[in-house]
C-alpha cells in the first residue's frame, strides 16, 4: 500500500472499437480519484445523500466500471447490480428490477431510456417506484433522440409534478470517463456541455469539422506497451486528440456549451470526393422517424449517393397494427409502415441540399444490431464500421436495386 500513488496503474481498459481497433488503456489512481472529484463538484447531488443505482453497465467498461463503480465507492453508496440490459431479450429484468429498487440517480443509454420512457406509459407500479425519489437521469454513449426525452419528461410531470434533471455530456475511456458536462436548464438531444472542473479544452480544425481535445488530471497517459499509438494519441502541447466533432449550442454565448457533432473517423466520401458527415445525418433521420427510429448506419462509401440502414424501435408494432404474433420482417414490410417510410424518405430528401445530406434510398432492418458482432458498443451505442462490415452484402443489395422493400424518396 506503500508504495501505491497517483501514477500507480489501477487497472487497464479497453476501448470500445467503434472506429479502430481496441486499445488497452493506462488508468490510474490519480485519473480515478481526479474523476470522482470532477463529478461531484459537476454534480453537487452526488454528495447530498449516499447514492443508490440500479445498474446492468458492464465493467469493463469506462461508464460502468469507472463512472459509477467509482460514484458508489467515492460517495459511500449502495450499488444494485441489474441483471438486464437494453436489448429486447434483457430489458424485462431491468423494468422488473426498477419497479422493485428506487434509485437516486439512474443511469443508462439511449436505447434503455427509450425502453422504459415506453413503459413507463402504462405501467404505474414502474413510474411510482422509479420516479419515487431520483434525482437526476444521465445518459451517455449516444444521443437520445428529443422525442424521447419528451416522453419522459411528459410522464415526470404527470407523475410528480416536475421534471427530472436530465444529464449528459461527452467522454471517453482515455478521460476517466468524465470530461463535458451539461449545467444549463436548457438542454436538448445532442447538448455536451463545458468541460469538467481542472480539465482544459482544445478546438482543432480537422477535415472540415472542428475536434475537442483534453488536457487535465483525468486524461491517460497513454496505451500499454504501444508507444507508437500514445505518441499518435497527444499532440505537441500534451492534449488528447478525441476524434469526436462539436459545435457551439449558440455561437453568440459560447458559456452554454457545445454540442456533439459525431465521430470525425465515421465520416467517409462519396465517389465525388464531398465528404459524409455522418453524426447529424444520422440525427436527423432519427428526428424524421421518431418515435419509430432507434437509429441508424449510413451507407454509400465511394459511391454516388447516401443510404441509410435504419433500425426502429418496438414501437413500430403499434403502427403496422398487426397481431402480437407477427415477425419483425411482417411487420416492417406491413403498408401501414412502408407508407410512413416512404414519407420519412420524402421528408428527408426534400431537406437534402446535395449529395452529401440527402438520403437517397432507405431499408428497414428486421435484425436488430448484435452485440457479439460488436455493432454495439459498450456504450451501447451504434457501431457503424462494425453493420457495413457485417451487413456488407445487404448494402450492396440496396445501392444495386436488388434488395426488396428499398425506399426511395419520391
Amino acid at each position: 500500500m506503500r508504495a501505491t500513488g497517483p501514477d500507480t496503474i489501477t487497472k487497464f481498459l479497453f476501448t470500445s472499437g467503434s472506429t479502430k481497433m481496441p486499445k488497452a488503456v493506462i488508468n490510474t489512481h490519480r485519473m480515478w480519484c481526479a474523476n470522482q472529484q470532477q463529478l461531484r463538484q459537476s454534480i453537487p447531488a452526488l454528495g447530498e445523500e449516499p447514492p443508490v443505482l440500479v445498474d446492468w453497465l458492464p465493467w469493463n467498461h469506462t461508464f460502468g466500471g469507472n463512472h459509477n463503480v467509482g460514484i458508489v465507492l467515492d460517495n459511500g453508496g449502495t450499488l444494485y447490480i441489474d441483471d438486464g440490459k437494453p436489448t429486447p431479450a434483457g430489458m424485462a429484468e431491468t423494468l422488473r428490477n426498477l419497479r422493485e429498487i428506487a434509485p437516486t440517480i439512474y443511469f443508462n443509454v439511449p436505447t434503455g431510456f427509450e425502453a422504459i420512457a415506453h413503459a413507463m406509459e402504462t405501467d404505474a407500479v414502474l413510474r411510482r417506484n422509479l420516479l419515487s425519489r431520483v434525482k437526476m437521469f444521465f445518459y451517455s454513449g449516444a444521443a437520445l433522440s428529443q422525442p424521447v426525452w419528451d416522453s419522459l419528461h411528459k410522464t415526470q410531470e404527470a407523475e410528480v409534478g416536475e421534471r427530472i434533471v436530465m444529464g449528459t455530456g461527452l467522454g471517453m475511456t482515455e478521460s476517466g470517463p468524465f470530461a463535458l458536462y451539461v449545467t444549463g436548464l436548457e438542454v436538448k438531444s445532442g447538448d455536451i456541455g463545458l468541460p469538467a472542473a481542472g480539465i482544459e479544452i482544445k478546438l482543432i480544425k480537422v477535415e472540415g469539422k472542428t475536434e475537442v481535445r483534453y488536457r487535465g488530471p483525468n486524461i491517460t497517459p497513454g496505451y500499454w506497451r504501444a508507444p507508437e499509438a500514445t505518441a499518435e494519441a497527444f499532440d505537441e502541447e500534451g492534449f488528447f486528440s478525441t476524434g469526436d466533432a462539436v459545435k457551439w449550442i449558440d455561437d453568440q454565448n459560447i458559456h452554454r456549451g457545445l454540442r456533439f457533432d459525431g465521430r470525425i473517423a465515421a465520416d467517409f466520401k462519396l465517389a465525388t470526393g464531398t465528404f459524409v458527415s455522418v453524426g447529424p445525418l444520422r440525427a436527423k433521420i432519427i428526428g424524421a422517424g421518431a418515435p419509430y427510429v432507434q437509429d441508424a448506419v449510413l451507407t454509400g462509401i465511394n459511391l454516388k449517393e447516401v443510404g441509410a440502414l435504419i433500425f426502429p424501435t418496438q414501437k413500430v408494432r403499434q403502427l403496422a397494427g398487426l397481431g402480437a404474433e407477427a415477425t419483425m420482417q411482417q411487420v416492417l414490410e406491413s403498408a401501414p409502415v412502408q407508407a410512413y417510410f416512404q414519407e420519412v424518405a420524402n421528408t428527408l430528401a426534400a431537406a437534402g441540399t446535395g449529395s452529401a445530406n440527402r438520403i437517397a434510398r432507405l431499408h428497414l432492418m428486421a435484425e436488430p444490431p448484435s452485440i457479439d458482432k460488436g455493432e454495439v458498443t459498450d456504450k451501447g451505442s451504434i457501431n457503424q464500421r462494425a453493420v457495413l462490415k457485417h451487413r456488407a452484402a445487404l448494402a450492396d443489395a440496396m445501392h444495386a436495386d436488388t434488395l426488396p422493400f428499398t425506399l426511395k424518396p419520391r
